[in-house]
């Protein structure tokens, strides 16, 4: 089973989509199931469609985010390692590709990944290839789109 790598604040605000699932949006679309019911033929009734559309998407949906937060691991965004001053999850990181200009970001699990806030996930492929390196490396960077290398400027 795969690890989860969620901040508290993420843990907490999937727990919060979770429980408005499973308490107001089921018996929304239950209502909406039973108003379309009772709306006559249910074979060309598209509202009725609709409902078991929904329906089934606030299913799935529960039952990702009940495996999501059971194999979540909850870690410090302190952006300070605790070992060997190397990257790992919730570590602050300092990059610099090339002539740009250098970049900050927090590695992340995947489920709150947000380049734009500069949330990194782990498993995307600068992710990967600066975890357990320090300040001061050259890491080589291998995306779908080629390879590069990132100079790790700042751990922390």
């Amino acid at each position: 089973m795969t690890t989860n790598f969620l901040t508290k604040e993420g843990f907490q605000k999937l727990q919060e989509e979770l429980d408005h699932l499973r308490t107001t949006k089921r018996q929304e679309v239950a209502a909406r199931l039973h108003e379309a019911m009772e709306g006559g033929e249910l074979i060309e009734n598209a509202e009725y469609e609709a409902a078991k559309n929904e329906q089934a998407f606030v299913e799935g949906r529960i039952q990702e985010l009940d495996l999501l937060l059971a194999t979540a691991h909850i870690i410090e965004e302190n952006g300070k390692p605790k070992k060997n001053d190397a990257i790992q999850v919730g570590t602050k990181v300092t990059i610099k590709e090339g002539n740009f200009e250098a970049e900050s970001f927090v590695i992340i699990g995947a489920a709150e990944a947000n380049p734009r806030e500069g949330k990194i996930s782990n498993e995307s492929p600068i992710g990967k290839a600066i975890l357990g390196h320090k300040a001061g490396e050259t890491v080589k960077v291998e995306t779908p789109g080629g390879t590069y290398n990132v100079k790790i400027i700042k751990v922390g």
